[in-house]
């Protein structure tokens, strides 16, 4: 079988990626402009991505579904149409719930509909160097730090945020949309299954609905929730915090293009680690190790420190985050691949929920951030001590799929 043209999918996939998730994630250096210029609180412009991420993962399960019904191509170009609407009326919003509605609704949806269906199709094309390919379409999101966010910032500082954001949605529909026609199926024959015996047939369950009902889902989706519901605030906020303590706003941006070239190594070298000691124990490992990050953070002050814990963080959690898709390919067959890599989106989103409202809420009540970084680290470990439940792969026999 040529599965040469996977690894234009994988190009393809990182680039939308990049430019999908930068968009969308940006929100942080539009926090203080955006307060200063309307009046509106932290916690209410946080609390637009906070609904960003509800609205993503209800919508990436039904995205992911779909999407093993109709290909992933229909379903990228969809949602880049809808998130350049979204960044366009956000941009023109004049009051809070309109942003919160146009920000976290439509951005939101639209954000729902690249992870599983992507990484689901890239997973299809390949038997060998799947973990490879994974990684280099989640180096995208990786990436986007490094290019959207510090763009955002120029864009923010010489137009102001409205125009900012404007342009940015230009830009999306100019890139994602053209490359949402590279996208195709993996030939037929790569994901059929094959044959099973009587004793693999009643391992399976009775509906690809069962896989959701099933311990190996059930791990899989309470570990990505408690990962992303630990990070995800104090991601949000690292922008907010450096400049409070006296870092520029550009200056305060770079720090995330800083978490995305460490990401960019993580991918790579957790995913290696991966191959060579397991799945389980390099998640493990790097849930340990974004939580003393977290933790870190209450002794930050100083710029270069936070390029140093940057680091950190970003090898940790852009080192884990591609595993969840291959340890889930361990356990489910391609044809229901995408709604399973949706199902855990949902529940990594809802997670990601919790962080910038929560930290929004916590900075406008105490005044600073320091229980944000006590709450996250503690949740972090909760993360590691849930991935101990993690079952043990099945072999290709065993793997749940639909009869």
């Amino acid at each position: 079988m040529d599965t040469r043209y996977g690894w234009v999918i994988v190009a393809t996939g990182a680039l939308i990626t990049c430019v999908a998730f930068g968009a969308m994630f940006a929100l942080p250096v539009y926090l203080q402009p955006m307060a200063d210029d309307t009046g509106w609180t932290r916690a209410g412009i946080s609390g637009a991505m906070t609904v960003g991420f509800i609205v993503m993962g209800v919508a990436g399960f039904g995205w992911g579904t779909l999407s093993d019904r109709i290909g992933a191509r229909p379903v990228v170009l969809v949602a880049s149409i809808l998130l350049g609407c979204g960044l366009f009326l956000a941009s023109r919003a004049t009051d809070l719930l309109q942003f919160q509605l146009a920000y976290g609704g439509l951005i939101g949806a639209a954000g729902g509909a690249y992870f599983a269906p992507l990484i689901s199709t890239t997973l299809a094309w390949f038997d060998k160097n799947r973990s490879l390919a994974v990684s280099l379409v989640s180096i995208g999101a990786g990436v986007a730090p490094m290019v959207v966010t510090p763009l955002a910032s120029v864009l923010i500082e010489a137009y102001g945020w409205r125009s900012a954001m404007l342009m940015i949605a230009i830009g999306a529909w100019a890139i994602l949309i053209p490359a949402s026609f590279l996208i195709r199926r993996a030939p037929e024959a790569l994901n059929v299954p094959a044959p099973a015996d009587a004793t693999e047939q009643t391992a399976r369950p009775a509906s690809v609905f069962a896989a959701l009902r099933t311990p190996q889902f059930a791990v899989l989706a309470l570990v990505f929730f408690l990962c992303c519901g630990a990070h995800s605030g104090p991601i949000f906020h690292t922008v907010s915090y450096a400049m409070i303590c006296g870092a520029s706003a550009l200056a305060a941006a770079s720090i995330y293009s800083v978490e995305g070239v460490a990401g960019l190594f993580g991918r790579l070298i957790f995913g290696l680690l991966a191959d060579r000691i397991g799945v389980k124990r390099v998640i493990i490992g790097g849930l340990v190790l974004q939580a003393a990050g977290i933790y870190t953070y209450i002794y930050v002050t100083q710029l270069t420190e936070f390029y140093m814990l940057a680091a950190v963080l970003g090898m940790a959690y852009g080192g884990v985050m591609p595993l969840y898709a291959v340890l889930a390919r361990d356990y489910f067959e391609p044809q229901v691949m995408g709604m399973v890599l949706g199902g855990i989106t949902m529940t990594s989103s809802i997670g990601m929920a919790f962080g910038p409202v929560g930290g929004g809420w916590i900075f406008d009540t105490f005044g600073d951030y320091h229980w944000l970084y006590v709450s996250s680290a503690a949740i972090g470990i909760a993360a590691a001590a849930m991935a101990l439940a993690f079952p043990r792969p099945q072999g290709e026999v065993g793997k749940l799929q639909p009869a």
